[in-house]
């Protein structure tokens, strides 16, 4: 395996199984600047190589520019337009009502009067979404926010929405717990047909209740596989897929809440009795090799080591975690992200990792409790010596 990556000191960078790194940022480079790096990434290695892009904006970028990266690299050919449709939600969201399948309604909003007619009518919660989610993280650091009330969306909107181009959907909550959120992993040949395919839900989420798989566990679920094939099949989709849905009890569907076009984070929970994941499978099919699925691992679960820490802490403060079950939810786990014993050095990098940003929190929440009071007590001792400042000035 070979690693491209913006950041130098990823845990995967740090594996026995990676021959060489090389640093690139996808987001602040331009396309012909990214495209000799890739081919001279090619000539670096010396063969063609199967390339795994593993976010939105790399995936479309390999995507739409895979004719001048086919003769050194080895991908699944899309459809024209497909790849930016599903990474986008309204598109998507417009794919799945063209071809039938259950999706959350949304409106879209293109300024903050449009959000302010909309409160008055809606009824609370609802989510807040990036139509471009990557987008969104570079503004905000998040994809998505669930808001409570009239208030706290227009100040939602305010401090998410980007002022040069509309970014931001309102899509209809539907209420359950983490547990009603479930995944399709699954690996599509040429002709779009499905050669692997697993589904699982997430147990815990990190954010929670918004956010990746921190633990998930593979339970077989034939409508969210049925559903994702037809849709597939009828879009013409070729490749590695990631795609998310949630149980609506208020009427019984399983509803596609995203779908990402490439291998997601939690690829590894899903493999079947033979160890067969989608990447081996796509690996398998583009190098002309059979693919033999076997069935899925039922009751299989797979841990984001940290993230699932973090999270727990979380769950249990706001009384949704105990002890008891926090134990017990560790049944059944056969795999960690990081941690493997014949590759210990990606786990310690990644709690180094984990570490050093837990103190630079700390640092940072110190430091800025120190300068409020800093600033407080200034403010205090001009308010003694000039008692207008006191209504007037910095103490308000």
């Amino acid at each position: 395996m070979y690693v491209v990556d913006a950041e130098q000191h990823r845990p995967a960078m740090f594996s026995r199984y990676c021959r060489r790194a090389f640093a690139w940022n996808f987001d602040s480079a331009s396309t012909e600047h990214s495209l000799n790096f890739l081919l001279s990434v090619s000539n670096q290695i010396g063969r063609r190589s199967i390339l795994l892009p593993t976010c939105d904006h790399t995936t479309t970028f390999v995507a739409e520019n895979l004719h001048r990266l086919q003769s050194s690299f080895i991908y699944p050919k899309q459809p024209a337009g497909l790849t930016p449709a599903l990474c986008s939600k309204k598109e998507m969201y417009l794919l799945a009502k063209r071809f039938g399948v259950p999706t959350p309604e949304v409106v879209f909003v293109n300024s903050r009067k449009e959000v302010a007619e909309f409160a008055q009518t809606v009824k609370f919660p609802v989510m807040l979404k990036g139509i471009d989610g990557a987008r969104l993280v570079r503004r905000t650091g998040k994809t998505m926010v669930i808001v409570q009330n009239a208030r706290e969306l227009l100040d939602s909107y305010a401090r998410m929405e980007d002022p040069e181009a509309c970014n931001l959907i309102l899509q209809e909550y539907i209420p359950g717990d983490d547990g009603t959120v479930w995944m399709f992993n699954g690996y599509f040949d040429d002709n779009s047909d499905c050669l692997i395919g697993f589904t699982g839900r997430k147990i815990r989420q990190t954010p929670i209740h918004t956010g990746m798989t921190s633990l998930g566990i593979c339970v077989t679920n034939p409508i969210v596989e049925q559903t994702t094939k037809y849709f597939m099949k009828a879009l013409g989709y070729r490749g590695i897929l990631d795609i998310g849905y949630r149980h609506d009890a208020r009427d019984g569907l399983y509803k596609i809440l995203d779908i990402n076009p490439r291998i997601g984070a939690a690829f590894r929970l899903f493999v079947d009795d033979t160890g067969l994941d989608v990447a081996h499978a796509m690996y398998l099919d583009l190098t002309g090799q059979p693919v033999h699925a076997s069935k899925s691992r039922e009751g299989r679960k797979w841990i984001v080591e940290f993230n699932d820490f973090s999270s727990c802490m979380k769950y249990r403060r706001e009384g949704n975690l105990t002890l008891r079950e926090w134990i017990a939810s560790f049944k059944g786990i056969e795999e960690g992200a990081y941690f493997a014993w014949d590759d210990l050095f990606p786990f310690w990098k990644e709690f180094a990792n984990t570490i050093s940003g837990k103190f630079g929190d700390l640092r940072h929440r110190w430091s800025t409790k120190l300068a409020r009071r800093m600033r407080f007590t200034r403010a205090t001792s001009n308010a003694s010596i000039s008692p207008t400042l006191g209504q007037n000035g910095p103490i308000t």
